[in-house]
């Protein structure tokens, strides 16, 4: 049955439609109420509710743990998600349960993640619960915006959570006057970019003879040990179906695994599009911005999908709270794209739960000096890493990929990989890359200096907002992006626009570092559209 949201401004009727809905379900009611009993000014609302509803109705006053609130058998009506979120703040911040206290500002950043950890929770078991749930929920922001920083904070979260609530709702009524209107299916999330801008890249960006900062591939093509290797394989090799022995064996003693964890794939895309068919999980949770073909995967094979956001404002480091915990599917970057942010080990630990698979995409893992934070050598039951040679080894054409995996997960992601899917060359090319760990760790002090590098003339520019990375590009924010981009083009240089990730905007662009000759006329070029 899942989730029904219903939105309405102040004495819109929405509570009365929810209550009528929550009557036709022909299962026991839970009545959860959010308003404070002890708060004078809402006596008589709360008693003309409680006069109007069935007698036989169970009532229930929510406070924390809105997830337990969800249980099969009954039909959940949960009035109003605002009021919880006032009370909330106050609670998380030690305030007390007068929600009539005089504003003290905004509530700390912690009070505010344990609000939305509430909230991510109770959606997630919401969205897959067998029997109906309904959410009343208080239309608001559609005024000025607060002069208090304690309204604003409560107008954020309040928005927030609808977006996430909608995301996951089967349906949205808007009640006006008293009459409900359905709202239309969302495309993809109300919260950013759509189907088509899910599949967008960096590669169909770059004209020929323009300098390439918006592929985030290492520069110069693959080494010369590689090309021979590459070569060798030409001549021995194809003439056969390919053979993924060697290969799986040399990928097993370079990341400290058994043979039976590896699976390699036509690069670590066709991995991420393994996922839905291997795991068929009930809810997804994406952790954005970040590779988008995965969403694009799981929700081409119907999978629900919840976005979880990192935020600019904290570094974009990824919020464990923030995960619905009703998610058996949570797919991070590590480090992130197009943010370059690093997770440290304990913050991606923090997402595993009892049947839940966390799967991490490992993708520019190797151009990170000491792959810090990485899980792939960690024998974990529920944790699946994904990683690509594209980038390091410059191999874009080739598509060589793998997991690594528990053997059991293993075994489920070779199940539905199409026969042969690693091809002859790209066999190869993972084999020999296996077999030289000096010459990966070279490639990821390369990439560090060239990133340094950009990262130094970055800032001397006034006006743009970057932030710290790890790999080999860097995330800017710059007043009129899509325009600057188009200058920049102009010069014949590309970089890559970032507003199709989702959580950031049109002013955010993604910029790969070259050497230090390509670095400074791209610092320089980028000054002159920045200032004009």
């Amino acid at each position: 049955m899942g989730l029904t949201l219903v939105l309405g401004g102040t004495r819109s009727g929405k509570s009365a439609y929810a209550e009528a809905l929550a009557g036709e379900s022909a299962l026991p009611v839970r009545y959860v109420g959010t308003a404070d009993p002890s708060d004078r000014s809402m006596d008589e609302r709360i008693a003309a509710h409680v006069a109007r509803r069935p007698p036989q109705w169970e009532t229930v006053v929510a406070r924390e743990d809105l997830e337990s609130l969800v249980t099969p058998g009954h039909c959940v009506l949960f009035d109003g998600l605002g009021i919880w979120i006032a009370g909330a703040m106050r609670r998380a911040d030690g305030e007390g349960n007068e929600l009539d206290a005089a504003p003290r500002g905004a509530p700390s950043a912690s009070a505010r993640s344990r609000v939305r950890g509430e909230v991510a929770a109770f959606a997630g078991a919401a969205a897959i619960a067998p029997d109906p749930v309904i959410v009343v929920v208080e239309q608001a922001g559609e005024g000025m915006l607060p002069a208090d920083a304690l309204s604003r904070t409560w107008l954020d979260l309040l928005g927030e959570a609808t977006q996430a609530l909608s995301d996951l709702a089967q349906s949205a009524v808007l009640v006006v006057a008293g009459r409900a209107v359905e709202l239309p299916p969302r495309l993809v999330s109300a919260r950013g970019p759509g189907p088509a801008d899910l599949r967008q890249h960096g590669d169909t960006l770059v004209r020929p003879g323009d300098a390439d900062h918006a592929v985030n591939v290492m520069a110069g093509g693959p080494p010369s040990w590689l090309r021979e290797a590459l070569i060798r394989a030409l001549e021995d090799d194809i003439s056969a179906y390919p053979r993924e022995d060697e290969a799986v064996e040399a990928l097993a003693g370079l990341h400290g695994r058994a043979p039976e964890e590896i699976v390699p794939t036509s690069g670590a895309a066709q991995a991420l599009w393994l996922l839905p068919a291997a795991l068929r999980p009930r809810l997804a949770v994406c952790v954005h911005p970040g590779f988008t073909e995965t969403e694009a995967a799981l929700r081409a094979h119907g999978i629900p999908v919840a976005r979880v956001l990192r935020r600019p404002d904290s570094d974009f480091a990824l919020d464990p709270a923030a995960v619905v915990q009703a998610a058996d599917l949570v797919v991070v970057g590590n480090p992130a794209s197009p943010s370059g942010t690093l997770d440290p080990l304990e913050s991606v630990l923090a997402l595993r739960r009892p049947g839940r698979v966390v799967v991490v995409d490992e993708a520019f893992m190797d151009l990170v000096p000491g792959e810090p934070g990485s899980l792939v050598r960690e024998p974990l039951a529920d944790v699946i890493v994904v990683r690509s040679m594209t980038k390091s080894l410059a191999i874009p054409g080739l598509r060589a990929g793998y997991a690594v995996a528990p053997a059991p997960l293993a075994d489920r992601l070779r199940a539905v990989r199409p026969p042969w899917s690693c091809n002859a060359l790209a066999l190869a090319a993972l084999r020999t890359m296996a077999q030289r760990p000096a010459a990966l760790a070279a490639a990821a002090r390369r990439a560090q200096a060239e990133r340094t590098d950009l990262e130094r003339r970055l800032e001397q520019i006034p006006g743009l907002r970057t932030w710290r990375a790890a790999a080999n590009y860097v995330l800017v924010r710059v007043a009129d992006g899509a325009a600057v981009a188009e200058r920049l083009r102009a010069e014949g240089i590309a970089v890559r626009p970032a507003g199709s990730f989702p959580g950031l905007t049109p002013d955010d662009l993604r910029i790969t570092a070259r050497d230090a000759r390509d670095n400074e006329r791209l610092a320089r070029v980028l000054a002159a559209a920045v200032s004009r």
